[in-house]
């Protein structure tokens, strides 16, 4: 899975499961300040992330995560 294909699927679980508007998701967004994920919400995208990839992100990789970039570094990282 490239990085544009991880995008593009992290972008669909936070518009379908968070209601995130698909225009406020770009690559540079701090997940929990410009998007409004908090703790709880987090632990849910990683449950997604694991549910749409089958692969689980270690917790202390997620710890790293601000922005959705670093999100689908992680997740490319993971999945190649």
């Amino acid at each position: 899975m490239n990085q544009e294909q991880i995008f593009s699927m992290v972008k669909d679980i936070l518009v379908n499961e968070f209601e995130i508007d698909p225009e406020d998701i770009t690559e540079e967004v701090n997940i929990y300040q410009d998007l409004d994920i908090d703790s709880i919400d987090a632990v849910d995208l990683m449950v997604k992330l694991r549910a749409a990839t089958g692969k689980s992100i270690e917790p202390e990789s997620f710890k790293q995560v601000r922005t959705i970039s670093d999100l689908i570094a992680v997740l490319h990282k993971l999945l190649n």
